[in-house]
């Protein structure tokens, strides 16, 4: 099950990463399949526990039916807020495999893949009440456009809002064929799977808010960590590299630390691992594997 629902990225070198004791307390927010919390699971003792978190209600069906064990549908936003609810202060080490799950991906109408024709969705959540349909229809062309140049990195982003926005003076896009008819002449053969994922990658940042819910769950993160705990934290594409790579050297998002009275950097983490990437056995097995990268810290 856990194999076609999600094929865990990096289970081996994330896992370890944590550091794991058998007796401590380990969230994975990104429950998915439950790939990596299974691996967790396996390296635990009787008094460890595991609480797990995914906004996405079909991750439900893949639950570990453990007493040790704890499955929450919320997003990850909320970490401090729902492991206090059960009790938690504190916890060893916390697990991010960010991004959208292998299932996510290949089931048709949730539209986050190019590869299918579907209505406009990419909720991670159906609870949510933005989708790219409403993104795409209802937001201004300067809304668009940031949209494209900062979540997509796309050099065009002034023509493909343009685009978008005199089509809808004619009607409404509501499925990825329209949208793709519509933007066909930035699209050009060679490039334009590349192309048509970057612009799919801005529409599905903006709709579930992602580099906000990172930048939330990263400060979070430092809060609930033992001194000692461990983040392990796998991200696909380089605005959310920078996000993490920034926060575990410095703590914060931007600007530099501020250093203490004999001139050294007050910085909250440790780095462990600074940067792995996946072999190419696990790629050409693994084709998802290709822009993962591994991030490992320590709090201080």
């Amino acid at each position: 099950m856990e194999m076609e629902y999600h094929n865990p990225v990096l289970l081996k070198e994330t896992v370890d990463g944590l550091n794991i004791k058998p007796d401590g307390v380990y969230v994975d927010v990104t429950f998915g399949g439950g790939g990596h919390s299974r691996e967790i699971m396996s390296r635990l003792g009787e008094g460890g526990r595991l609480i797990a978190f995914d906004q996405d209600e079909d991750a439900l069906t893949n639950t570990i039916d453990d007493s040790r064990f704890l499955l929450i549908n919320e997003n990850f936003r909320n970490i401090k807020r729902f492991l206090r609810f059960h009790g938690i202060k504190k916890v060893d080490g916390i697990l991010a495999d960010l991004g959208v799950s292998s299932h996510q991906f290949d089931v048709a109408e949730r539209g986050f893949s190019t590869r299918f024709e579907a209505d406009l969705d990419m909720r991670m959540s159906q609870k949510g009440e933005l989708s790219a349909y409403d993104v795409v229809n209802d937001y201004e062309e300067q809304d668009l456009r940031r949209v494209f140049y900062d979540f997509g990195e796309l050099k065009n982003a002034n023509g493909l809002a343009a685009a978008i926005v005199n089509y809808r003076k004619e009607g409404k896009i509501k499925s990825s064929e329209t949208l793709k008819q519509v933007l066909s002449r930035f699209l050009p053969a060679h490039k334009s799977n590349k192309i048509l994922a970057q612009i799919y990658q801005a529409i599905r940042i903006e709709v579930n808010q992602e580099m906000d819910v990172l930048k939330e769950f990263l400060e979070q993160s430092l809060d609930v960590l033992e001194v000692g705990g461990r983040l392990s934290v796998i991200s696909y594409h380089s605005l959310e590299d920078r996000l993490v790579k920034r926060f575990v050297k410095n703590g914060l998002f931007e600007g530099e630390p501020e250093k203490d009275f004999y001139g050294n950097l007050n910085v909250p983490f440790k780095t462990i691992e600074k940067l792995i990437v996946p072999a190419s056995e696990e790629i050409a097995i693994n084709n998802r594997a290709r822009s993962a990268k591994l991030r490992v810290a320590e709090k201080k």
